[in-house]
């Protein structure tokens, strides 16, 4: 049985049809009535390649190719033709279908030749015959194969497109190969195809001699060719096209180029320097080279590196990178090439290649060097987080990534003193030393806040800047205080004040708290119209209190003053790296930074990004290349991978223990979650509200897009929660005589129940507009209550009358107070509705389950069944992850898309 009948079998079944747009079939089978094809041959290379020629009848007559081959066990073609389609064109379709017909491929490779009525007419450097005349000396004889590399100039127009084609940068000059065969002293062109059987020479004499083809040497030859990556100008239709090859002949010499796509030409010679070369040359070929062709390969190895860190001019635990290597006398910046390597994903893109490769990195001037690949994967591995490509100039490596640097064998890098010291001291790090606590301190520590401010103070002897991420309410700002305290009673603050920026309902706790524990620390709070007066007084200070709605005001003054340590509490208030506040918070000088955050990530990693710039710019890279190489991945992939690598980058960075963890003496916390029913005109209510928005959304949706649609996205989501919460809430648009709320009846039977068995309540709602309802209701049933909104004046007054049993009940705007307040009076904690950020939830309920508090707590959490508020609370536990898992094991994170549109305005089941 033929060896090319499942090449017949897939030709009969057409499917090469789907290569072919309708009207070229439908003009091949025009072509194919007519019987316009002839002289077809089969040209047989070996079991698995073939090629078939044939003539095509036009004015003037065309010349037409397939070859074919097999490809991990299955048949692929490629066609070729005269005409000015030249690729896929009708002719090579009437081919296929003549050659899908009867087994007419079969009877051509089993005959292994077929009579040609005319010789195709393709050009060639000599005069190509398809008989020998019978008076002229015939040399039979075996070829070998020269290719000659050469940079020539470019003559014409057509050559000019080639070359812009193909990228050369020099439109006046081009690299082209030309391959020959060589019978003897005779070196003939190479074509991709040859159909002639023999051409006509001259000998030494002048005498006319005939060359006959050695058309399998030869097909093996152009095959070998188009193996390493080059095609000749008579099988390349594009090329052909900006020859204008339908009007002119080919060139006699028919150049070899690289192939499409010519994106990749560019490097292409380098390539063929230091890997196809050798091939060739083991295949027997003799390769040459002129000397202008240039693309020229050098080879080095790490060895031959001159990498060194150095230390920073202005210090403060960075160092600069420097990778240098010389190569004929010429010396190269190397983190530009390799910077360029990781801006391409190199690593990803060669997971699949083995260790013992090369790869070969462009070099300015045109030449490449040639690296080994597993060494440049070990180092890219390690620079990966390190450098940004986009930003080189300045390639500044933070201590803690130097001394790991210092450590990659292959990268041979001469460290400074001070650097092997450190890595010397880290490689024996046994734990954070027992610092004894301040002396001036006038408070007994628990175990976990001596923790805590022992290991403020190794970040601060190691120049390292960190996270203090405790769950509200155990103590960072005692521990803090004991570090301040300590840093001024051991001399390490040489007389520079330190800085705390805190929610301006915070400040004053600061200064209440350092009064009390700290009384030898001078204390400066800026505040109030007329805090420009103690702007002088900045240097005399221990501690300088200020808040985030100052700073940016304030920036001018307070960043002509350094600061031994500027410290941010609640430090998500910087989390949006774009706002005033942050921008303003990077400005500072500083020699220590800390950031206090109960909840570092509340919706993204990027919040994360941003207090990491603030405490150590550069360490997690630019916004745009963490987002590439963490966020992305984390969180739209689930990538494992690299969620470890951020996680143990990060993890001498933040301290974070939870109440579970190291508050055992705290008495338990009851969450209750209350599902309430919707009276029915309330249902009735909703269900017009939420069809109506939803019809809304979903035209904006299809008109603009999500990402366009996200206002009024949540616009929407705004109505349907007023509703939950009380009809009168609603715009005017949705007015309505409905003034009954089944939340409000719920909340009335349970605050009776409540206030009856002794309990104190804190009732937390973002609405004031609720509260202000909710406070006409106590008012009408004469319930005692407080409230603190953003308009409250003296908050200390209002927090003092709780805490001393005077009031049973206070209603706090979740805005206003839902931190910087300590609440432990508090038994009772109610949600009256949930919030997107379950942290803003937990930091409320924290002001009164806190240390300090010495009763059970009992959170009371108020949803309104199979509404957007108990989607809500689904969202807020999935949101919940990404802070937990970031600093456990793993991560996910909840994103108003069109998943969750559908989740939130569903209707009422």
């Amino acid at each position: 049985m033929s060896s090319f009948a499942s090449l017949q079998a897939l030709l009969a079944h057409e499917e090469w049809r789907g290569r072919f747009d309708e009207e070229i079939l439908a003009a091949s089978r025009k072509i194919n009535k007519e019987r316009r094809i002839s002289a077809m041959q089969a040209d047989v290379i070996d079991d698995q390649n073939l090629t078939v020629v044939a003539q095509i009848s036009s004015k003037p007559p065309l010349s037409l190719e397939i070859n074919f081959w097999q490809q991990d066990g299955a048949w692929e073609f490629e066609t070729s033709c005269s005409c000015t389609v030249a690729h896929c064109c009708e002719h090579a379709a009437a081919l296929l279908s003549t050659l899908a017909t009867s087994e007419n491929l079969l009877r051509l490779t089993d005959g292994r030749s077929a009579s040609l009525k005319s010789p195709l007419a393709l050009p060639s450097a000599a005069s190509l015959l398809t008989q020998e005349p019978p008076d002229i000396p015939t040399l039979v004889t075996q070829p070998h194969f020269r290719l000659e590399i050469c940079r020539e100039p470019v003559r014409d127009r057509n050559a000019a497109l080639i070359c812009q084609y193909l990228g050369e940068k020099e439109p006046t000059e081009w690299v082209v190969a030309r391959a020959f065969a060589v019978y003897d002293a005779h070196a003939l062109p190479l074509f991709s195809v040859l159909p002639e059987a023999a051409s006509e020479v001259r000998d030494a004499q002048g005498q006319a001699l005939l060359v006959r083809r050695d058309r399998a040497h030869e097909t093996v030859a152009a095959l070998t060719l188009r193996e390493i990556g080059l095609s000749a100008f008579d099988a390349t239709p594009m090329l052909r096209f900006l020859h204008g090859a339908q009007k002119r002949a080919i060139p006699a010499d028919n150049p070899w180029v690289p192939q499409i796509p010519p994106s990749a030409a560019a490097s292409y010679w380098h390539q063929f320097r230091a890997f196809h070369r050798s091939l060739l040359v083991e295949r027997g070929w003799h390769v040459t080279f002129t000397d202008n062709v240039g693309h020229e390969v050098y080879d080095t190895v790490p060895d031959d590196w001159d990498t060194a860190l150095h230390a920073a001019d202005d210090s403060g635990g960075w160092f600069h990178l420097s990778v240098g290597f010389q190569v004929n006398g010429k010396s190269y910046d190397l983190l530009p090439i390799l910077a360029k390597l990781i801006e391409e994903n190199y690593l990803e893109e060669t997971l699949d290649r083995p260790n013992n490769g090369f790869v070969l990195a462009p070099l300015p001037d045109g030449a490449a060097i040639k690296l080994p690949l597993g060494r440049v994967r070990a180092i890219l591995q390690h620079l990966v987080a390190l450098i940004d490509p986009k930003f080189l100039g300045n390639t500044r490596i933070h201590a803690l990534d130097a001394v790991s640097l210092s450590a990659v064998a292959e990268l041979g890098l001469e460290a400074p003193p001070e650097l092997v010291a450190l890595r010397e001291k880290m490689q024996h790090f046994s734990g954070i030393e027992e610092t004894a606590a301040p002396a001036g301190l006038q408070a007994t520590m628990r175990d976990y806040q001596i923790t805590g401010f022992r290991w403020m103070q190794f970040l601060a002897r190691h120049g390292l800047h960190g996270i203090l991420a405790d769950d509200m309410g155990l103590g960072k700002t005692m521990q803090t205080l004991a570090h301040l305290l300590a840093e001024k009673e051991n001399g390490h603050s040489k007389g520079l004040p330190s800085l705390v920026i805190a929610p301006t309902s915070v400040v004053s706790n600061w200064r209440a708290e350092a009064t009390k524990f700290a009384p030898s620390l001078r204390i400066l709070v800026l505040s109030g119209a007329d805090r420009s007066k103690y702007f002088r007084s900045l240097a005399y200070a221990d501690v300088v209190l200020t808040s985030y709605a100052l700073l940016h005001r304030d920036i001018a003054k307070l960043k002509a003053q350094e600061f031994h340590l500027v410290i941010l509490d609640e430090a998500q208030y910087i989390k949006n790296p774009r706002a005033q506040v942050a921008q303003a918070a990077c400005q500072l000088t500083a020699r220590h930074r800390l950031c206090l955050s109960g909840t570092p990530v509340e919706n993204h990693l990027g919040e994360l990004w941003s207090l990491m710039r603030f405490l150590m710019p550069g360490f997690l890279g630019t916004e745009k290349s963490f987002d590439s190489q963490f966020r992305k991945p984390i969180e739209k992939q689930g990538d494992e991978t690299r969620f470890l690598a951020l996680k143990n980058r990060l993890a001498p960075l933040i301290l974070r223990r939870t109440k579970d963890q190291v508050a055992k003496e705290l008495p338990p916390k009851t969450t209750l979650v209350h599902l309430i029913e919707l009276s029915t005109p309330q249902k009735d209510l909703y269900e017009t509200i939420r069809a109506t928005m939803d019809k809304r959304v979903r035209a904006a949706i299809a008109a603009r897009g999500m990402e366009q649609s996200q206002i009024l996205f949540l616009d929407a989501l705004l109505k349907l929660r007023q509703l939950c919460c009380h009809p009168s809430l609603l715009p005017e648009e949705f007015a309505n005589q409905l003034n009954q709320s089944s939340k409000l009846d719920f909340l009335t039977e349970l605050l009776s129940t409540l206030l009856e068995e002794g309990r104190r309540i804190l009732l937390f709602s973002q609405f004031t507009s609720m509260l202000a309802i909710i406070e006409k209701h106590l008012q009408k049933n004469n319930i005692p209550y407080l409230i603190l909104t953003g308009s409250s004046k003296d908050r200390g007054a209002l927090v003092e009358q709780f805490q001393t049993g005077k009031i049973p009940l206070f209603l706090i705007s979740l805005k206003a107070g839902g931190t910087g307040l300590n609440l432990t009076a508090a038994d009772t904690v109610i949600h009256y509705d949930p919030w997107w950020n379950p942290a803003a939830e937990a930091q409320a309920t924290d002001r009164a389950y806190r240390i300090g508090q010495d009763k059970p707590v009992f959170v009371h959490k108020l949803l309104c069944e199979h509404t957007v508020e108990q989607r809500i609370h689904l969202l807020q536990q999935e949101k919940a992850e990404l802070a937990s898992n970031l600093l456990s094991q793993a991560d996910r994170t909840a994103k108003l898309d069109a998943g969750t549109l559908r989740q939130l305005l569903a209707p009422i089941e």
